[in-house]
C-alpha cells in the first residue's frame, strides 16, 4: 500500500510512501504522520492512499502522529479547492484544515490531580477525627481537583496519601478541559414567537434541510467544483446545496431565524456551524446561543473557535468538535474549517463584511469556502445581512440563491429616522472644522436629559490622522510606509497603523532649520471625540472602544456589559460597534466623518459607504422610543449616503451594478490582484512589466480577459517594500488560477522580489 503525503513543509507537491507492513490498518486519508524527508524527519497528511506510483525506491512511513483520521475526507476535498481555486500550495491550506495548535506536539490536553473516593470493601479501617472529616468532605462532592480539595479542607498532602494507602481515596490524574466561557452564568431563554416573515423563512430553511436529508446521497465526492463559490453542480447535475440569502433590516430578528433553525438541524442529528465576522461580536453571539441550547434541559455543547482563545482553549474547543461532543461551532472566518461532524445548517451573518477575507495565504473568503462546504457536506447554508453584497444579491437575483426577506422590524418597531447634514455649511458657520455639528450636539444633549444613551461612530481611531508644521508643511511620514503617522495622544507617541512603526512626538517640528513650536494635528480620530465629549459635556460617562483600548480579551465584554446596564452614556468606537449590537435605550446614533471610506482608490468605496452607514444606524431605536440617526458629510448627496438615509438597498443596488458592468468589475466578473514587490522601485516596476508580458503571452486567446496594470498601488510603500499591482478580470476563475499556478511553478522571479496572488480580493491598497 502507498500512501500520498502532503508535508508540512511547502514543496508544492505531494510525496508517495510506502505503508509498513505494521502500520496497515492504522493509516487512512486525514492520518497525520512522520516521514523521512532526505536526512531528516518531516510531518505531513495522508492526502490519499493509492495502488502504485510512478516513482521507485519510496521509503517507509516511520510512524503515526495522533489519533487516526484527523481530517475527513471532505475538509480534504475543501482544502484542496482552497488551493486550487485560491492558487496556494496544497500544504499551506491544509494548515487551515488541521490549526498550529493540533499539530503542536507541545499542545495537549491539561491533567490535573484529583482526589476521588474509593468504594469500601469489607469493613472500615480505624480512623483518626480528622480522616473521618475529611472523607466527610469528600463524600459531598464524590471527586475534588487536589489543589481546591487541600484548600477547603487545610489538610496536608501527607494526611491524603494515608488515606490512600489504606484504599479510602485515590489521587489520579485526570483530564480537565479548558472552557473560555466556564465561569460565565447564563439564564435560559425560550424561542421567541415569529412574524409571517421570519416564520416563512425558518419554514424554507428547514424544507431545505429535510429535502437534502431524504435525498441521502452521501457527501459528494464526484462533485464539479470547477465553476467555484454557488456554481458547483452534483455530477448528476443537480444543486447539491441550498444556499439563502437572508435579507432583513437591521432588528428585523435575523438571529432568532438563526436560533430556530439550528433547532431544527439539531432534531434531525444534524449539527450547526455560525460564521461571525469580528471576533469582538463573538461574546454577544455565544451568549444568546447558550442561554438558547446550553441552559435548558435539552443541553447541547457549543463550542467557540477563534484567535483570541489561548492556545489549550483552542485545542480542546477542536477536539469537543471534533469528537462531536460539540453540535454547534460558532467562530469568526477559520473556523469555516471547524471538522463538525453530521453538518447540516451553515449561517454567515453579515456576510458582506470584508473581515471574513484573509490576508494572507491561503488567502480565502470565508463565505464563499462556507457555499463551497455546504455543496460538500450536503448542508443548508444561510448568508445574512441587512446590507448584502453586490456579489450574493446578484447570485439571489440570477437565481443561484433563494432569496429570503426581513422587510420589517419585529414588534413592528420604526426604522430610525436618518438625518444627513451638510458639513460644509457647518464650516462656514464656526471657525475650523467642527467635530460635532449644531445638530449632533443638540441631539446629544437631549439624550442625556432623558437618560438615554447615544453611540457616535468614527472608524479611525488615534487623536489625529497626521501631524503637521503650519510654517514649512512638514508631515511626519512613516520611514517605512507611504502614509503619514497617526498621532496617539494617550503616550504622545506617533504610530503607523500600517506597519506599527511607533515614535515618540516631538515638541517642536524636527524639519531641518523650522523647529517651531506650533507643530499642529490635523484630522481626528477616536481619542480627539472621546476629549471633545468629555470637554463639552462633562458630566457625561463617556467610554471609547476601539483596538487601542482592547488589549485584553475581557475589556470588550466588560465595556459592553456596563453599557447594557447602563453605566455609560455616550459609547464612542470604530466599526467594532457599528454591527451585531443591540441596546434597547440607545435613541441616537452619530456618524462622526461619513465620508472616511468614500473616496478611496476602490470600486467597492460607494458599497462600503453604504453597508457601514446603514449598519450603524441600525444600533439606534431597538426599544420602546423610536431612534434617530445624524449623518456627518461633506459630500450630502453622494447616491450612497441617500440611499442608505432612504433605507433603500435595491434602488442602491441597480444604481451600483450600471456602474459596474460596463468597467467589468464584479459581480460581472471575477478579478485576480498580483502583488509584486520588493525593496528597489525600479526593479519592482522593471519585473512587473515583465509579469504582464509572459502573461500576455500565455494567456492569448482568452476573450474575456481583461487586464490592467503594472501600476503603483495606492498604499505605494509598505514595511520598507514597494509594490505594484497587476490586476487580471475574468468570468473562470478557477481556470486562471489553475494556469497562473502553472506559470509560478515555470517562472524564476528574483530573489529580493515577491509575487503574491489574491483572488476575489476586498483590499485594494
Amino acid at each position: 500500500m502507498i500512501a500520498r503525503v502532503a508535508l508540512e513543509t511547502v514543496l508544492r507537491k505531494e510525496l508517495d510512501y510506502l505503508v509498513p507492513p505494521e502500520l496497515e490498518g492504522q493509516i487512512e486519508p486525514g492520518t497525520r504522520v512522520e516521514v523521512p524527508l532526505g536526512r531528516r524527519k518531516a510531518y505531513g497528511l495522508v492526502i490519499a492512499l493509492v495502488p502504485e506510483s510512478p516513482y521507485q525506491a519510496l521509503k517507509p512511513i516511520l510512524r503515526t502522529v495522533g489519533e487516526r483520521a484527523l481530517v475527513s475526507p471532505t475538509l480534504l476535498q475543501l482544502a484542496r479547492w482552497v488551493a486550487e481555486y485560491y492558487c496556494c500550495p496544497a500544504e499551506i491550506a491544509l494548515r487551515s484544515v488541521l490549526p498550529e495548535v493540533v499539530r503542536r506536539a507541545e499542545a495537549g490536553w491539561r491533567q490535573r490531580l484529583q482526589v476521588r473516593l474509593m468504594p469500601v470493601l469489607g469493613s472500615l479501617p480505624r480512623l483518626t477525627r480528622r480522616q473521618q472529616e475529611l472523607l466527610h468532605i469528600l463524600e459531598e462532592h464524590r471527586c475534588l481537583p487536589l489543589a481546591e480539595f487541600l484548600k477547603l479542607s487545610g489538610a496536608s498532602l501527607g494526611t491524603l496519601r494515608r488515606l490512600e494507602e489504606k484504599h479510602l481515596i485515590e489521587i489520579v490524574p485526570q483530564i480537565e478541559e479548558r472552557d473560555p466561557w466556564g465561569r460565565e452564568h447564563v439564564l435560559p431563554t425560550s424561542p421567541l414567537p415569529l412574524n409571517d416573515a421570519q416564520r416563512n423563512a425558518v419554514e424554507a430553511i428547514v424544507a431545505a434541510m429535510d429535502e437534502l436529508k431524504k435525498a441521502g446521497r452521501e457527501p459528494a465526492r464526484g462533485a464539479d467544483l470547477s465553476e467555484g463559490p454557488a456554481r458547483s453542480r452534483a455530477a448528476g447535475g443537480r444543486s447539491q446545496s441550498k444556499v439563502f440569502l437572508l435579507h432583513g433590516v437591521t432588528g428585523s430578528g435575523k438571529t432568532e431565524v438563526y436560533l430556530q433553525a439550528i433547532a431544527a438541524a439539531l432534531e434531525r442529528g444534524r449539527s450547526a456551524l455560525v460564521l461571525v465576522p469580528e471576533i469582538a461580536l463573538t461574546p454577544q453571539t455565544v451568549e444568546r446561543f447558550k442561554a438558547r441550547f446550553c441552559a435548558g434541559p435539552q443541553r447541547t455543547l457549543v463550542a467557540v473557535l477563534h484567535s483570541h482563545l489561548s492556545a489549550g482553549e483552542r485545542h480542546d474547543e477542536w477536539y469537543k468538535i471534533r469528537q462531536g461532543r460539540a453540535r454547534i461551532v460558532i467562530g469568526a472566518r477559520s473556523a469555516v474549517f471547524a471538522p463538525a461532524q453530521q453538518l447540516g445548517l451553515i449561517i454567515v451573518d453579515e456576510e458582506h463584511e470584508s473581515t471574513y477575507k484573509q490576508e494572507e495565504a491561503p488567502r480565502y473568503h470565508a463565505r464563499d469556502v462556507a457555499v463551497m462546504r455546504g455543496a460538500l457536506e450536503e448542508a443548508v447554508v444561510v448568508l445574512g445581512s441587512a446590507t448584502p453584497s453586490l456579489e450574493s444579491y446578484h447570485n439571489a437575483q440570477r437565481g443561484k440563491y433563494t432569496l429570503l426577506r426581513l422587510p420589517e422590524r419585529v414588534d413592528a418597531r420604526n426604522m430610525p429616522r436618518i438625518r444627513v447634514v451638510d458639513m460644509r455649511l457647518a464650516l462656514r458657520e464656526e471657525r475650523g472644522v467642527p467635530i460635532f455639528s449644531p445638530q449632533l450636539r443638540e441631539a446629544i444633549l437631549q439624550r442625556l436629559e432623558r437618560k438615554e444613551q447615544v453611540i457616535l461612530f468614527i472608524n479611525r481611531r488615534g487623536y489625529a490622522t497626521a501631524m503637521l508644521c503650519p510654517r514649512c508643511g512638514y508631515v511626519a511620514r512613516c520611514p517605512a510606509c507611504s502614509v503619514a503617522f497617526t498621532y496617539h495622544r494617550v503616550g504622545q507617541r506617533l504610530l503607523c497603523h500600517i506597519c506599527g512603526e511607533s515614535q515618540p512626538a516631538p515638541q517642536t517640528c524636527p524639519a531641518p532649520g523650522c523647529g517651531d513650536r506650533a507643530i499642529r494635528y490635523s484630522g481626528l480620530g477616536t481619542q480627539r471625540v472621546e476629549e471633545a465629549l468629555l470637554r463639552q459635556f462633562p458630566r457625561a460617562r463617556v467610554q471609547r472602544m476601539d483596538s487601542d483600548i482592547l488589549q485584553r480579551k475581557e475589556e470588550y465584554r466588560r465595556i459592553l456589559a456596563e453599557f447594557r446596564v447602563g453605566h455609560i452614556d455616550i459609547l464612542v468606537g470604530t466599526q467594532m460597534i457599528a454591527k451585531g449590537l443591540h441596546f434597547p435605550n440607545v435613541t441616537l446614533v452619530g456618524i462622526v466623518h461619513a465620508d472616511l471610506a468614500l473616496h478611496q482608490p476602490d470600486f467597492r468605496a460607494a458599497e462600503r459607504t453604504f453597508q457601514l452607514i446603514t449598519q450603524v444606524a441600525g444600533r439606534a431605536g431597538r426599544g420602546e422610543v423610536e431612534g434617530e440617526v445624524i449623518v456627518q458629510s461633506f459630500t450630502p448627496y453622494h447616491p450612497a449616503i441617500q440611499y442608505a438615509r432612504r433605507h433603500d438597498f435595491e434602488g442602491f443596488y441597480e444604481q451600483e451594478v450600471a456602474f459596474r458592468q460596463p468597467l467589468h468589475y464584479p459581480p460581472f466578473t471575477r478579478v485576480m490582484l498580483l502583488t509584486i514587490r520588493g525593496r528597489n522601485e525600479d526593479k519592482v516596476r522593471y519585473v512587473a512589466a515583465h509579469v504582464r508580458r509572459q502573461l500576455e503571452e500565455r494567456l492569448v486567446g482568452w476573450d474575456d480577459l481583461k487586464m490592467s496594470g503594472p501600476a503603483p498601488a495606492p498604499l505605494e510603500r509598505a514595511h520598507t517594500y514597494y509594490r505594484y499591482h497587476l490586476m487580471l478580470r475574468t468570468q473562470r476563475m478557477l481556470r486562471l488560477s489553475r494556469e497562473l499556478a502553472s506559470w509560478l511553478s515555470e517562472v524564476t522571479l528574483p530573489k529580493d522580489i515577491q509575487l503574491t496572488v489574491d483572488v476575489d480580493p476586498v483590499n485594494f491598497q
